[in-house]
């Protein structure tokens, strides 16, 4: 009998011909132990989807899916979630900023604490945004500051415009997802079903191949997304929110990996 898929990885891609294999072999190395499954849900116009072939036929826990003349990453995201095996599921880029290496923490972090996001944070002691240039740092820094001011739903969240999270799957049970663009984080936070948070520190590395996708299409369906948001958001009672230290974190991976499936004790 198969074992349960504990965590599934879902990774959106647009033209990450170079980082695609690096991504699955980092991935696989830090959930070592725990049952997990990497789902690509692929927009690319190169060579992209010809590689996660080639990873598929060798790596049994690749799944992928090719979509034609659609873009998006947050519809991407979507499709990935209906794709999911897992308890739990994790978004994360496929440019390696966010490093794989976080995605035992994180696990370590959701089981231990026992709640139902894990939200890895640049902006809590531990954490770096040192991956982004002045010029990134303040448009962030902007979309944080207008997404709390419109939405009370990640008002509390000190990182809730980054891409990489993880949570319990029944929390999108029924959620009404209606993402545009490229933040799909408010939107699960603002529509999921959920009443605690751990936050983890991380440091946000620097891009080494491809090329950011930042432009001003993606701020201005930031925007439009908050603006939807707003009128939509689920009304919620008080969310508890832990904010995990960097030294409990690393007892809580040491932990992890000497207990290949902390979830099931």
């Amino acid at each position: 009998m198969a074992e349960e898929i504990m965590v599934s990885v879902v990774v959106p891609t647009f033209n990450e011909r170079e980082n695609v294999a690096i991504l699955c072999e980092r991935v696989d190395a830090a959930l070592e132990g725990v049952e997990h499954e990497i789902i690509f849900v692929d927009d690319s116009s190169d060579d992209t989807p010809k590689i996660i072939a080639q990873i598929q036929a060798e790596n049994p826990r690749v799944r992928a899916y090719h979509r034609e003349n659609k873009t998006g990453l947050a519809t991407a995201v979507i499709e990935g979630f209906g794709m999911a095996q897992g308890k739990y599921i994790v978004v994360m880029d496929a440019d390696l900023q966010h490093p794989p290496e976080i995605l035992r923490p994180m696990y370590a972090a959701i089981t231990a604490e026992g709640c139902d996001f894990c939200i890895p944070s640049r902006f809590i002691p531990g954490g770096s945004d040192g991956g982004l240039n002045l010029y990134r740092k303040f448009v962030s820094a902007t979309a944080r500051y207008i997404g709390k001011a419109m939405l009370g739903s990640i008002r509390k969240v000190s990182d809730p415009t980054g891409g990489l999270f993880m949570f319990r799957r029944e929390c999108i049970d029924g959620a009404d997802l209606r993402p545009i663009g490229w933040k799909i984080l408010i939107e699960v936070l603002a529509m999921a079903k959920y009443d605690s948070i751990c936050e983890i520190p991380y440091t946000f590395c620097q891009r080494e191949h491809g090329e950011s996708k930042l432009s001003a299409k993606v701020t201005k369906e930031y925007l439009q997304q908050v603006r939807m948001l707003r009128k939509r958001e689920v009304k919620r009672g008080n969310v508890r929110v832990v904010r995990v230290s960097p030294r409990r974190l690393a007892e809580l991976a040491a932990e992890g990996k000497q207990d290949e499936n902390p979830a099931t004790k």
